[in-house]
């Protein structure tokens, strides 16, 4: 049984052989504790930030597990790699590790030497390790993919280092992924910082810095946003876009320090980290300057939001999906079912310290009379998590105060929640208004 919140777990187990089932508690929780429990012979394989922000992997006896003088590293923790997830077999022990700014995999065998990582053939992927049944195999099963290779599956055989395609993920309109270069590139940080970047386009593409730029980016609660495959991209890469996803701080693509980097009073990271981005493209002529789009939603559409703010003039266009725009008042309204357990990343408003800093990049706050770029934004009524009311009255307010005469479309769906609306293609709809949006920014009419 596994119980957990925001910064912290706690693993609970039974002997199945135990007729009363009574369950023992692996490591009783502690603030900011964090684990997670495989179970191998007479022993527990922990991961955990215990002493290790990065995480770390010890083997403890089942016995003895909330001893933490029993413990014995397996994957010591490293500043300079994450350990996101494991699995292990009796002859070995898989990891998927963030190093480099990438999700890899590492295989260590538990007797020997044997240490490797999988390689890949591009500069900028992710692999991602599936669940894999049969603790005696000698196999493991994960996902590659990267902006230009489908979805594919792999086995990897752990003893021989040989891998077997098993299923690449099917994509129509007669998509050729030869047609399509990656690129992983790093930009200097206004403070110094190296901010990875992971970059597409179609192969004839001109980088002479008359290519129109599509940037995403979403950089909070420490999730990482991969250099995954995504079909409706191919469509912009098609059309002489360069595509390019900003691994921006309040991810954690570089480590828990990364994450850390990019939250509550080192927020403002997170949003001078994409416009730097932004500069670095435009300037080694990835992009023509007036020709940048921006994409984010939800958190990435707070982070679109004060890109708007600050930056203006370095975009062409911005679109927002469900933007949480409105940060003070939410933030200090516990009634909101997710207010008090969002402390842990934004701060208590209530604390004038906090206070002051949301304050001051707020986008709903920080709205003033300056020419904004072309706007689409995207709400949907029935929103639990951003409710619709907060790009409402940022929209309105943009409108009353923005000097200029660029549209500012506002798209609300009246049947759609915070992940739009239901039904396996719906989103598509949203996918086709935007992109129409775009080119017609770009005076495109087919």
């Amino acid at each position: 049984i596994a119980l957990q919140s925001t910064q912290q777990t706690e693993w609970r187990y039974a002997d199945a052989h135990d007729p009363d089932l009574r369950f023992r508690t692996v490591l009783p929780r502690e603030p900011n504790l964090e684990y997670q429990v495989e179970h191998l012979g007479e022993d527990f394989i922990i991961r955990t930030n215990w002493r290790a922000p990065n995480f770390r992997i010890i083997r403890a006896p089942i016995a003895a597990s909330a001893d933490k003088r029993t413990w014995t590293d397996v994957i010591p923790h490293r500043t300079d790699a994450f350990v996101e997830s494991f699995e292990v077999s009796t002859r070995h022990l898989t990891v998927n590790e963030r190093s480099g700014g990438l999700l890899k995999m590492r295989v260590k065998a538990w007797h020997g030497t044997q240490d490797v990582l999988i390689d890949s053939s591009e500069p900028a992927y992710a692999m991602t390790l599936v669940e894999t049944p049969g603790v005696d195999s000698s196999k493991l099963r994960y996902v590659y993919t990267s902006l230009t290779t489908p979805r594919s599956t792999y086995d990897y055989d752990m003893d021989s280092g040989h891998k077997e395609l098993k299923k690449t993920d099917a994509v129509l309109g007669g998509f050729d992924a030869t047609n399509y270069i990656t690129e992983f590139v790093h930009a200097t940080a206004r403070d110094g910082k190296q901010i990875p970047v992971s970059v597409a386009y179609r192969k004839g593409t001109r980088l002479d810095g008359s290519a129109p730029l599509y940037q995403y980016a979403y950089g909070s609660y420490g999730i990482s946003t991969d250099p995954t495959f995504r079909s409706n991209w191919v469509s912009l890469l098609d059309r002489g876009f360069v595509v390019a996803i900003a691994h921006i701080r309040g991810g954690q693509e570089l480590g828990r320090q990364w994450y850390e980097d990019g939250r509550l009073l080192h927020k403002k990271n997170t949003f001078t980290d994409f416009i730097d981005v932004t500069e670095y493209l435009v300037q080694h002529r990835y992009a023509d300057k007036d020709k940048v789009f921006a994409e984010g939603g939800s958190a990435g559409g707070l982070l679109m939001a004060a890109v708007a703010n600050m930056a203006p003039h370095d975009y062409r266009a911005i679109i927002a999906y469900v933007p949480f725009v409105d940060v003070v008042t939410s933030m200090l309204d516990e009634s909101i079912p997710l207010t008090t357990n969002e402390f842990d990343e934004w701060g208590n408003p209530k604390q004038k310290l906090y206070y002051d800093y949301i304050r001051s990049y707020s986008p709903y706050d920080n709205v003033r009379a300056q020419d904004y770029p072309a706007m689409l934004v995207f709400t949907g009524l029935w929103d639990s998590q951003v409710q619709y009311y907060e790009p409402t009255k940022w929209v309105a307010k943009l409108r009353a105060a923005k000097t200029d005469h660029h549209p500012l479309v506002f798209s609300v769906n009246m049947t759609a929640g915070h992940g739009g609306k239901s039904g396996r293609f719906q989103r598509y709809h949203d996918t086709a208004r935007e992109y129409a949006f775009i080119l017609d920014q770009l005076g495109v009419t087919q």
